[in-house]
This record gives structure tokens, C-alpha cells and sequence, in this order.
């Protein structure tokens, strides 16, 4: 039996060898971190610098940018490492270290994305008072929660699993899973378990409760107020309804792979869907947001184009 003591460090056994392949896809890779940094830095500081922005949906959405950079950091620099390494390791401690940033990642997307569906809400249903309840200071106090809820809960999670005893030291993926770790050890795992559901209830279903709350609230007003009501909840809600459903199908995909035998689906593929909702989330969401949203998008061309 090899205890938690021993096992100093973690093979990731989805890597396999493709030559000078692996050349092109550092490239592909690191266009893809580039891509996300820029977009994402980019409406952030279009956000900041404006004061016309300073509002609670856009203050919402630059928490929402900022965590993309977070997420991104934790997976994509020790990515293109592992791609042009030939031995496919990492330290136990920075194994857990990754696994802390990408599951606050998830949580604290999947949060904020509930409290900007309450925000379109209260814009949308409550109008005429939409500046008495949502004030900068109950602002403040959500992305407050938004980010300390999910780095408090992730944290427990890892204290949870670092003490366990392991039968093993191969992670079948590209990057570090908390699941697959717990799935390694040899002893007593209830703990572990109970606490993952409780805390899975917390940061996914609750908030994912909401947005479905509201979401029925917002088409009840639509279905009963006049056209110019209906159009201002397309041109907002609908770049958060596809940020919200492309990150559930991607993280749905990740879930399924983790938990279900994968073994028939090609390994390329297997990286491909393991990987989904740590790229293509980054850059959906400033593109989607960015065009959509017109006070964004001008700001965006006189930020470029403003002197010519």
C-alpha cells in the first residue's frame, strides 16, 4: 500500500506519443492562451477605464473576465510544459494546486453566471426599481461572494484529500482531477464523498436553481409585456443563456468522462472533451458578450479607432 507520504508525485496516463506533432499543437495551444489573455484584458480594461460601464451587469461581467484569466493560468502554462515534456509528471503539492484553480474556476463561474442572471431579472421585471436593489454596495457584497464561497469550499475539498491513502499515482487525463485522486485512494473516502455532494449542491445546483428561477420569470414578463420589453431581454439575456449553456454542455462532458468508462472513444477525442471547458469558455465568453453587447463593442472600436 503506498501512503499519501510516499506518493511525491502524479503521471497523467492520457499523454501519448505524437513526435513532432507535438510542436504543432504547442503552437495551436499557445495561440489559444494568447487569444484568451488578450480578448479578456482587453474588456477588462474597457470596463475599468470607462465610468459609463461602471454599472452592476458590466461590473458582474468583468468578475466574469477575471476569472477566466484565473482558470486559464491554472491549466495552460503547465499544459504547454507537459506537451513538449517526454516524461509527464507533476509534484503532488502543485497537482493540488491545480486542481484548487480549476474548481474554483467552475465555481465561481457557475455562481457568477447566476447572479448576472438575477441582475437581468430585477432589470427586466423591476424596472422602476432596479437602482434601489441593485445598490454597488449589494454589489460588492455578491462578487464578494462569488469568489469566497468557492475558495473556502475548494480549499476543504483539498485539505480532504490530501491526508488519503493511495494505491496509486496515475491520473488518467491531461491535468489534475480532485475525483480521479479520490478514486486512487485505499482508505475510508466517505468523508470525501459527502462532502463533494454537499458542496456540488452548493455550487452548482443551487445556482443553477436560480438561473432557471429566473429565466421562467423573465419569459413570463416577456410573453406578457410589450415588444420593446421583449427586445431588451433578447439583447441581454441571450449572450448570458449561451455562455451559460455552452459552459453546462462543456463541464457535462467533463463530468461524464470522469466518472464513466471512456475507453472506446478515441484518446484524442478524450483530450479534446476534457479540455473544452477550460478553452473554449475563456474565449466564447469575450466574443459573445463583446459583440453583443453595443456599449462595449463602441467602446471596443474608439479604444482603436477612435483617433483615426
Amino acid at each position: 500500500m503506498i501512503n499519501s507520504t510516499q506518493v511525491s508525485y502524479f503521471t497523467f496516463g492520457a499523454y501519448f506519443n505524437i513526435g513532432l506533432f507535438k510542436y504543432l499543437f504547442f503552437l495551436i495551444i499557445m495561440c489559444f492562451y494568447a487569444v484568451i489573455i488578450c480578448a479578456n484584458l482587453l474588456l477588462i480594461v474597457v470596463i475599468c477605464k470607462n465610468r459609463s460601464l461602471h454599472e452592476p451587469m458590466y461590473l458582474f461581467l468583468c468578475s466574469l473576465f477575471v476569472n477566466e484569466l484565473y482558470g486559464s493560468t491554472g491549466l495552460f502554462p503547465f499544459l504547454l510544459v507537459q506537451i513538449l515534456s517526454d516524461i509527464h509528471t507533476i509534484y503532488a503539492p502543485f497537482c493540488f494546486l491545480q486542481i484548487y484553480c480549476l474548481y474554483t474556476y467552475a465555481a465561481i463561474q457557475f455562481i457568477n453566471l447566476s447572479i448576472m442572471s438575477y441582475d437581468r431579472y430585477l432589470a427586466i421585471c423591476y424596472p422602476l426599481q432596479y437602482n434601489t436593489r441593485m445598490t454597488y454596495k449589494k454589489v460588492a457584497m455578491l462578487i464578494a461572494v462569488t469568489w469566497l464561497v468557492p475558495l473556502i469550499g475548494v480549499a476543504v475539498t483539498i485539505s480532504l484529500s490530501v491526508p488519503l491513502q493511495l494505491c496509486g499515482n496515475i491520473i488518467n487525463k491531461v491535468y489534475c482531477d480532485n475525483y480521479l485522486v479520490v478514486k486512487l485512494a485505499c482508505s475510508d473516502t466517505r468523508v470525501n464523498n459527502i462532502y463533494g455532494l454537499c458542496y456540488t449542491v452548493i455550487s452548482i445546483i443551487i445556482p443553477l436553481l436560480l438561473i432557471l428561477y429566473t429565466y421562467i420569470k423573465i419569459f413570463k414578463v416577456c410573453y406578457s409585456g410589450s415588444k420593446q420589453t421583449r427586445q431588451k431581454a433578447v439583447s441581454t439575456c441571450t449572450p448570458h443563456l449561451a455562455s451559460l449553456l455552452n459552459f453546462s454542455f462543456s463541464c457535462l462532458f467533463e463530468i461524464v468522462q470522469s466518472r464513466f468508462d471512456m475507453s472506446n472513444v478515441p484518446i484524442m477525442l478524450r483530450i479534446i472533451l476534457s479540455l473544452y471547458f477550460l478553452t473554449c469558455q475563456p474565449i466564447f465568453n469575450p466574443l459573445m458578450f463583446g459583440l453583443q453587447m453595443t456599449k462595449i463593442r463602441s467602446l471596443c472600436k474608439s479604444l482603436f479607432f477612435g483617433k483615426m
